[in-house]
């Protein structure tokens, strides 16, 4: 792996990363968000992260390289949470009720949100620290020749 492809396999991750703590923080945001513009409730998302395509397999297998080194991650889709369903809260005043009197609230629960966030917020930390070993080994490569 070259070293500037070492770089840019950290700085994907970092910019993954982040991305993904936006959607977290958006999913915060509309914890109380009764109707959308469609007319439900919000709806969590959630990220999807996929190895990014810069070489196949067969061009990996058939070129002569003997090592491969990655070429970082992409953020796949982001997808709504269809399995979970929303939560219901009884309150008649409320101007979302249905004729029960219960609200639909966003299928955001608030811990897992956090946990996200932390492991987010981990993989960013992992990113920067690769990043900064990177950077750390270059530096000494430059050194070698002053001495």
């Amino acid at each position: 792996m070259g070293l500037f492809q070492a770089f840019d396999v950290c700085a994907s991750g970092m910019t993954a990363q982040r991305f993904r703590t936006d959607i977290i923080a958006q999913n915060v945001a509309n914890v109380n968000t009764t109707r959308t513009e469609d007319g439900t409730p919000y709806r969590r998302k959630m990220v999807t992260f996929a190895e990014r395509d810069k070489d196949t397999f067969r061009t990996m297998f058939t070129s002569k390289r003997n090592e491969y080194g990655g070429n970082g991650v992409k953020v796949s889709r982001v997808l709504e949470d269809e399995e979970t369903d929303y939560i219901m809260k009884y309150d008649p005043s409320h101007p979302d009720a249905d004729e029960n009197g219960y609200v639909s609230y966003p299928n955001v629960n608030i811990v897992q949100e956090m946990t996200d966030l932390i492991d987010s917020s981990r993989g960013y930390e992992a990113n920067v620290t690769a990043f900064n070993a990177v950077k750390a080994m270059a530096q000494a490569g430059l050194q070698v020749g002053k001495q």
